[in-house]
């Protein structure tokens, strides 16, 4: 039996993960793809963007969270079931070419590719190399990430991960494990700003290890796959600041509050608004789907920081209700305040 080759993808939350698979998938040329998606959150925003990208077929088994699409693919959310994941996987590889995972923003990649060493794994998937996404923008602007003092809040309470750790040993790490480095929102830096990210990234990362811009998530689907690194083989060769760490405790604290409501709300009116209110409360990320009047398609948002990005992705469908679908994920947030700011507008 053949081995199924995995790409991870990894780097913080709002560096492109899902925009990169969601292109993936539009753009497979004729292979079948599993994608594994692990989210903080209470709403499946980045499983239903991946989704969104081909029509679904119904789920073949209701009681599981994997999701055949037309063109072959297979979406999951993984929270902490990744061993029974795989293995549902596993047992259909006979019919998938391969697998892509989306780490979570805040997750060390090196123990996920630990667990590819177990016997029930091993023997029918191999680590195939791990992307690691950065925002160049963030880099150019001397900071890894938009809010590294929230994100690092956030870290702390996601109970899927293992560590706690300073935001830069944990980039560190996302560096260590890559065999290959790619840039994302380069249309937001200069020549000059560009250079200097690169540079740095040099300096960070194995002569090996090569830098690739990208636009958008626009990528040839040739350069995301077929490494043929077995990565799980050659650990020692990725230190991480953490090989001998103990697990610590967690903030439980932070935590995370869905809104969903039949409004429509306008996208500019919306998103200056959101900007505001972040300024005044320990938010961390908003995502999910807003429903604009007078349009017949679904519109994301996504913020990170004070930075917000819409776009159409798809018409909504007939048989969904066009409801606006957020969820905002902060430190000791209340509901409340949030319904109260969207009451609020016109």
């Amino acid at each position: 039996m053949h081995k199924i080759p995995v790409t991870i993808i990894t780097g913080f939350l709002g560096a492109g993960k899902t925009t990169l698979i969601r292109n993936l998938l539009q753009n497979q040329e004729g292979r079948k793809i599993a994608v594994l998606v692990n989210e903080f959150g209470e709403v499946g925003i980045d499983g239903d963007l991946l989704r969104s990208c081909q029509v679904c077929d119904e789920e073949e088994d209701p009681n599981n969270n994997i999701v055949e699409l037309t063109n072959g693919c297979l979406c999951c959310t993984v929270q902490e079931e990744f061993y029974p994941t795989m293995q549902k996987l596993l047992e259909r590889r006979d019919h998938l070419d391969s697998i892509v995972i989306e780490t979570s923003g805040l997750a060390l990649p090196k123990p996920l590719i630990q667990s590819f060493r177990w016997p029930e794994i091993r023997n029918g998937a191999t680590v195939d190399g791990v992307v690691t996404v950065v925002d160049s923008h963030a880099l150019a602007t001397g900071t890894l990430v938009g809010d590294l003092d929230a994100l690092e809040e956030q870290r702390k309470a996601d109970p899927n991960l293992d560590h706690e750790t300073p935001i830069e040993e944990l980039f560190e790490d996302q560096l260590a494990c890559a065999d290959l480095v790619l840039l994302t929102k380069t249309d937001l830096v200069d020549d000059s700003g560009l250079q200097q990210v690169q540079n740095w990234l040099k300096q960070e990362v194995s002569p090996a290890v090569k830098q690739v811009s990208c636009h958008q998530g626009q990528i040839d689907s040739e350069v995301l796959l077929g490494f043929n690194a077995a990565v799980e083989d050659n650990l020692d060769s990725r230190p991480s600041h953490h090989d001998h760490e103990e697990e610590h405790e967690h903030d439980d604290r932070i935590n995370s509050v869905e809104i969903v409501c039949d409004r429509a709300f306008d996208p500019k009116q919306l998103t200056q608004t959101l900007q505001q209110f972040v300024q005044n409360h320990e938010i961390y990320r908003i995502k999910g789907f807003v429903q604009v009047p007078n349009k017949p398609m679904r519109l994301v948002l996504q913020g990170v920081g004070n930075r917000f990005d819409t776009f159409y992705d798809r018409p909504w469908n007939t048989d969904e209700p066009r409801q606006t679908r957020l969820v905002f994920i902060g430190r000791d947030l209340e509901r409340q305040p949030i319904d109260s700011l969207l009451h609020s507008l016109n």
